[in-house]
């Protein structure tokens, strides 16, 4: 495996506050999800799919940074460093994980279907590029209200072989919506290598067809994908239109559970190994601690704060109660049908 080309370089200053709520924020997405994945391999009460996070923590951290609560974000089948990014209450989404009532979607989402309108995550879907129109129809109605409020997209390289990417790329660049897209490029849609399925991997290529000004960078670079989407977001704000950020990353488990997939045979040992060693969290952990923006007791400090939000989260979903049988169809429809 060899580094990614085309890296965009940026030279735009960061603050010591930024560099450590983005580490904060890192760290906090990849202990949840690294309880989620012990809690699986435990045989427990999470019976729903779950598409872990880990490895490209950088990308939704460095993006939501950016963000006003107002500001509309969609997301993926792998969402649960999206919701957290934007603001999410980890207890909620750990009650989500075990269908419980007082979860973010009620219960009724689990993994996959996230949604939480109060922080601005109008919702998330197992179906690839499912959520791209609709972050461009908010982006939409915002443009129309005259709000300076913006809409966010996350999705996988995968969603670059439906046809409603390019269908979303053309009305946003011809009304100059206020959405970014932001592509999380782990290099497989599902199993499959990007490579085998898509003709030209330069998905950032795809949206300059359709005049949106658009750049790859390192996506497990936090501060690199902090500065750029924050020109691409204030830009937006400004009535100057859509843009594309792909941030090159990868996750480190396979597509869904808590394992690495290489008894598969779809990547290697090597290939795994190259980009665990490219952890965005020790990256900037290292760099932190070299310049003395953290120091090894603030360090201990931030990791004995997360694992005991993160255990609390567990006792709060398991003593928290199943939804009602009654309730099955609320919500369902808004209005008398």
């Amino acid at each position: 495996m060899t580094e990614q080309s085309n890296i965009t370089e940026t030279t735009a200053g960061t603050s010591p506050a930024t560099f450590l709520k983005l580490y904060t924020m890192m760290l906090r997405i990849r202990k949840f999800e690294e309880k989620v994945a012990e809690l699986l391999r435990l045989d427990s009460e999470i019976i729903c799919p779950v598409h872990l996070y880990i490895g490209q923590e950088a990308v939704s951290a460095g993006v939501c940074a950016n963000l006003r609560r107002s500001d509309y974000v969609f997301s993926t089948h792998r969402s649960h460093g999206h919701y957290i990014a934007k603001g999410g209450d980890i207890k909620t989404l750990m009650a989500e994980l075990y269908g419980r009532v007082t979860g973010c979607s009620r219960g009724r989402g689990g993994s996959m279907h996230l949604a939480s309108p109060d922080i601005g995550l109008l919702g998330s879907s197992a179906i690839v590029a499912g959520t791209i129109p609709l972050a461009v129809g908010t982006a939409l109605a915002q443009a129309m209200h005259k709000k300076d409020d913006i809409s966010v997209v996350f999705f996988g390289d995968g969603a670059a072989n439906e046809g409603v990417f390019y269908e979303s790329l053309n009305i946003a660049s011809l009304r100059k919506l206020p959405v970014i897209f932001i592509c999380e490029n782990n290099l497989y849609s599902t199993h499959l290598p990007i490579s085998k399925c898509l003709g030209n991997v330069d998905i950032c290529r795809k949206a300059e067809a359709f005049g949106i000004p658009a750049k790859r960078v390192d996506g497990n670079n936090a501060v690199k994908v902090y500065e750029i989407t924050a020109k691409t977001t204030e830009d937006a704000r400004q009535g100057k239109g859509p843009a594309l950020v792909e941030c090159m990353t990868y996750r480190w488990l396979g597509h869904v559970g808590p394992n690495d997939d290489l008894d598969k045979g779809l990547r290697s040992k090597e290939e795994v190994g190259y980009w665990r060693g490219r952890c965005p969290i020790k990256k900037m952990e290292h760099s932190l601690l070299q310049q003395n923006i953290l120091k090894e007791s603030d360090k201990k400090l931030i990791y004995t704060s997360i694992e005991k939000e993160v255990e609390e989260a567990i006792v709060y979903a398991k003593e928290s109660p199943y939804p009602e049988k009654a309730e099955l169809l609320n919500n369902v429809f808004t209005g008398n049908r």
